[in-house]
This record gives structure tokens, sequence and C-alpha cells, in this order.
């Protein structure tokens, strides 16, 4: 069996009460949450976060979507693209209008991890992989877990 990819492996550890890691940290879960190879979807992020800075929720939201088209592209992301392209962007417009631009407002708004596991549920392309992925390195971080 294949490692999984950690935070560290693409350069940060998740902190709490750290915005910037927990976005990093959903961007590449909901990457990794896809149907593509690990590698694919580690070359993405670096793709988006790193060559285009698109390390927030408002400047991926400030992309079109031939922009997030062309940068999964860039990543090897070829195959979903499209669909990819539209979820991400949904994902950062639901984070902008309704939890002003932060996972930690997605936290702040939640009564409980179960709750908070909810919300992010409800966020279209975050299924029940791309959860288990963001909670096994978030989970510890908010709630003092592991």
């Amino acid at each position: 069996m294949r490692r999984e990819l950690l935070p560290r492996d693409l350069g940060f550890e998740v902190q709490a009460g750290d915005e910037a890691s927990l976005f990093a940290w959903f961007l590449a879960s909901f990457l990794f949450g896809n149907r593509i190879s690990q590698a694919l979807a580690a070359r993405t992020w670096e793709v988006i976060v790193r060559q285009h800075g698109r390390d927030t929720p408002a400047r991926l939201c400030a992309c079109s979507h031939a922009q997030l088209v062309r940068m999964l592209g860039e990543g090897g992301y070829r195959r979903y693209d499209e669909s990819t392209a539209t979820r991400l962007s949904q994902l950062c417009r639901t984070l902008v209008d309704e939890y002003d631009g932060r996972i930690l407002g997605v936290f702040e708004a939640s009564r409980d991890r179960a709750d908070f596991e909810r919300r992010l549920l409800a966020f279209r392309g975050v299924g029940p992989v791309t959860l288990g992925i963001f909670m096994r390195e978030a989970g510890p971080a908010l709630y003092g877990e592991g």
C-alpha cells in the first residue's frame, strides 16, 4: 500500500488557528479526493498555490473558469478539468460568501466537530474521501486530537 501524502510533502504543516495552512490542506484534500493520482494532485496543487499564488479562497475566486481549467491542465489534471474547475469555483465562492472566505469561518460557525464535517460535506465536490483526507490532519489541529 502506498503512503498517503501529507502537508509536509507539500512544504507546510497544518497548524491550529492558521487559516493559510488550513486552506492549503483543504485545497490539497479536494484535489487528492478526486480520481487522479496523488502525484498529479500534488503537482496540480503546486501549480495553483505556488506558481499562480492562488492560496486563499478570494484569490482562487478571482480566477475565471478558463484560468482554473488552464491551471488544472498545467498540473496534469486533464480528464476532469472542466468539472473540477466548476467545483473549485463554487467551493471558494461558498467560502467567501458564507464563511468570510475562511476555513476557520466554517469552524467558528459550527457547533461541534460533527457540524463542522456536515458543513464541509455540503460543499459541492467534497465527499467522504475528501473529508477524511482533510480531517486526518485538520482534526488534530482544530480539535486537539491525536
